[in-house]
């Protein structure tokens, strides 16, 4: 899943928001540990609502598809303070096509949203190597470009498959027989 075009990399790497650019390497190293076990990596994004993180794949026939996919998640994800979205593809530098594990993510309200990657290689016996560090790659298109920031949104609002949820330790979990 490759074919998106982004905003080169500018010369100066902007100041992500702190919840933003945590959900971002969250995503990257969600699809980092997963090509590590040997395991695909499917298109997904992750929701940070009222101090969780809810994750949902996008697979699809193709890239447009699973975008289309994503896009409408996030779109409709009232009470949301972030996003991203994680996805396997390829970078063009200077040097040539590079794979990259790329993450993009936004705020609700805000005009863009921003690319953040790991490129990596895949050696002649499958071993991978990824980059050191996590490099800004740019802007990239906002899904959250039209929502009210999470606050703005009253309890009657918010989906409700974002309040039933709890976290056990290992993730989180619907919660089963309760009702308001």
């Amino acid at each position: 899943m490759a074919d998106r075009v982004l905003e080169t990399t500018p010369e100066e790497v902007p100041e992500l928001p702190e919840l933003l650019e945590k959900v971002i390497i969250f995503a990257l190293e969600e699809m980092k540990e997963k090509m590590e076990k040997g395991e695909d990596v499917i298109p997904f994004t992750c929701l940070v609502v009222k101090d969780n993180l809810f994750m949902e794949s996008h697979p699809g026939d193709n890239p447009e598809q699973c975008f289309a996919d994503a896009r409408h998640t996030v779109e409709g994800a009232r009470g949301a303070e972030a996003y991203a979205m994680g996805y396997d593809g390829y970078i063009e530098t200077d040097a040539g096509v590079k794979d990259a594990l790329i993450a993009e993510g936004g705020l609700p309200g805000e005009d863009v949203g921003h690319a953040i990657g790991y490129l990596y290689t895949v050696d002649e016996d499958g071993k991978l190597t990824f980059a050191d560090e996590a490099a800004y790659i740019g802007e990239a298109p906002n899904f959250m470009a039209g929502l009210k920031a999470a606050e703005e949104y009253g309890e009657d609002e918010i989906d409700e498959r974002y309040v039933e949820f709890e976290d056990d330790g290992e993730g989180l979990y619907e919660v089963e027989g309760e009702e308001e």
